[in-house]
């Protein structure tokens, strides 16, 4: 497949686009907003010239935030539009960005050329920088035809999404060719790019900036008191965090077997997706457990057995309320998301075991044994009550975890520099 073919289908894709907008609109939504910006129509007024940084969804943009703050240190003179392509993600850049008047945003339209043209004409960036995999054919080609350089940051290759790649090579290797910078984070995923047909000089190893997350000073003494207000400093808190459809269940389903041994054990469930929020309350319900959610700032007493995490930018915070942290995604065939947010918080981390999004991090903490991995409910129960159990090894596992991360921070700062020679 080359490019033109590429672009016909995606235009006759288009219809299958607005269903797929609909149905997602039924669940969240915020799907059936802003509808116009997914094709470069009424975009908000910007200033041009400046740096533009692409993150998809939410877990990008939280990966992206210490980069943009790094690019508007270092370049105080310009603006920089945030793009993403979810209502979660842009709830994110909002929140984390609003009331800076340098930071302008709204969605990236769909990989179409005049879209993308429209796009790149109402922005002018200087430069643009795409966050881990978010490649497109006809992005990359319309930043080429203006003589914007385009960096991939943070950039992540699986062995399966190679093969992927690999299989439209037409339309993959030109594009990779187009790559002003392929800055990725281990030499095996720079040697995946080189097969692909990316240029070498092209491709370096930064490492990757999830690393350098530095949670703010105060956060812990907030989550403290959080949970003193839940009446639960005495009590084993554990959160299951960014689950997936079919975690839900497993995860309830452990808990329950917590529950006969330490039968004063606290949940804290936060799904990964807004629109999930209400069907995990119901699985909750369902499994017969007393729930609060902490989106209504409900009284989470003693009686309490699971606490529902159905707010947006508090993970951090949540993560810091407990004694031991599943992170998920990957008791599901999803990849896994970001083991190193409660590793920068001194807690052990459990996952299942579908972590190829996150190989390369999952092997240092298992390494390091800062990671257990579990494959189902009795796995995942038993793994919390040993930890409950032995606090003096919880306590090694969560110093081993946060020293991985001290030791393989400064990936941003390389970064930079790279991106330095482009802009």
């Amino acid at each position: 497949m080359n490019r033109t073919l590429y672009t016909a289908l995606f235009h006759l894709g288009l219809p299958l686009i607005a269903v797929r907008l609909w149905w997602r609109a039924r669940r969240a939504p915020a799907y059936a907003k802003r509808i116009g910006e997914r094709f470069a129509h009424g975009l908000p007024p910007m200033a041009k010239g400046g740096l533009w940084v692409h993150a998809v969804s939410v877990g990008e943009s939280i990966a992206a935030a210490p980069l943009v703050r790094a690019l508007l240190e270092r370049y105080p003179d310009l603006p920089l539009t945030l793009t993403c392509m979810t209502p979660t993600g842009s709830e994110r850049i909002r929140a984390l960005f609003e009331g800076n008047p340098r930071v302008q945003h709204c969605y990236l339209p769909y990989d179409l050329p005049w879209a993308m043209g429209r796009f790149l004409d109402h922005v002018q960036p200087r430069l643009g920088i795409v966050m881990e995999t978010e490649l497109w054919p006809n992005l990359v080609n319309q930043c080429a035809r203006r003589g914007i350089p385009v960096a991939l940051a943070n950039g992540r290759l699986s062995a399966r999404s190679a093969r992927g790649y690999a299989r439209f090579s037409g339309l993959t290797a030109p594009m990779l060719q187009q790559m002003s910078l392929l800055a990725v984070q281990t030499e095996t995923e720079a040697q995946r790019f080189r097969d692909l047909g990316a240029r070498p000089e092209a491709v370096t190893v930064t490492g990757s900036i999830k690393f350098d997350l530095h949670p703010a000073p105060d956060l812990p003494e907030r989550a403290q008191a959080l949970r003193a207000q839940w009446q639960a400093l005495d009590r084993p808190v554990w959160i299951a965090a960014s689950t997936h459809q079919g975690e839900d269940e497993i995860i309830l389903a452990a808990h329950r077997e917590l529950l006969s041994t330490h039968s004063d054990a606290l949940l804290v469930l936060v799904p990964r997706h807004p629109e999930r929020f209400a069907q995990v309350g119901t699985l909750v319900e369902q499994a017969g457990m007393s729930g609060a959610r902490r989106a209504t700032n409900e009284a989470v007493g003693p009686g309490i057995q699971v606490l529902l995490g159905d707010t947006m930018g508090e993970l951090l915070l949540l993560y810091g309320t407990a004694d031991i942290a599943f992170v998920g995604g990957s008791l599901v065939p999803n990849g896994g998301h970001n083991l190193l947010e409660p590793a920068a918080l001194t807690k052990p981390v459990l996952s299942g075991p579908h972590l190829f999004n996150f190989q390369d991090i999952a092997e240092r903490l298992t390494d390091a044994k800062a990671l257990e991995v579990v494959d189902d409910a009795t796995g995942l129960a038993d793994a919390v009550r040993n930890l409950i159990e032995l606090p003096q090894a919880a306590r090694r596992m969560g110093e081993a975890g946060l020293a991985v991360m001290r030791a393989n921070q400064g990936a941003l700062e390389r970064l930079l520099q790279a991106v330095e020679k482009l802009a």
